[in-house]
């Protein structure tokens, strides 16, 4: 279950007129942050992931299955969706088992490095002109101030990598 904080942020979020993959974003944050935590482990980090977009469909943000997810996953997405509304109790059996499960799995995917690695290659498999695109639509939505403390953040990175490559 999402904390109480996370549905806020995900509510002032869709309030905001932000997309579905923003708020959902707010979920797949908090399931990094269990992971990193201890309460339970996951296999890969798309795992961690996945259950973070699944908790977001069935707090009933409006996010649709990805246009090239098998059929099982459609399938899932669509089963999370209509949980958001049947209003009927989870099973308390199968949420003990799915938590005990979990706790027997690593905390690695979820650190700095392997969620670093997952970008990366998630990056890799989109187009230029995708990523040149989001990184443009970004740029227009993150307002004067925000770009103001992106290009400070982006300054100092640049300079302390300098002071790194002349140290070595």
């Amino acid at each position: 279950m999402p904390e109480r904080k996370t549905l806020q942020r995900a509510a002032r979020d869709k309030q905001q007129g932000k997309s579905a993959s923003t708020q959902a974003g707010e979920f797949v944050r908090e399931e990094i942050d269990r992971v990193r935590q201890g309460k339970h482990g996951v296999r890969s980090t798309k795992q961690a992931i996945a259950i973070g977009l699944s908790q977001a469909r069935r707090a009933g943000v409006d996010l649709p299955a990805p246009k090239k997810a098998s059929a099982s996953t459609r399938r899932k997405a669509e089963q999370d969706s209509q949980a958001a509304h049947d209003g009927h109790a989870k099973s308390a059996t199968r949420a003990r088992a799915t938590t005990r499960a979990l706790k027997q799995e690593s905390t690695k995917p979820a650190s700095k490095a392997a969620l670093s690695r997952h970008a990366s290659k998630a990056a890799a498999s989109r187009t230029a002109a995708n990523r040149s695109a989001a990184a443009k639509k970004a740029a227009a939505t993150k307002g004067a101030a925000g770009r103001s403390a992106a290009a400070k953040k982006a300054a100092r990175t640049r300079a302390a990598n300098a002071r790194a490559a002349a140290n070595h």
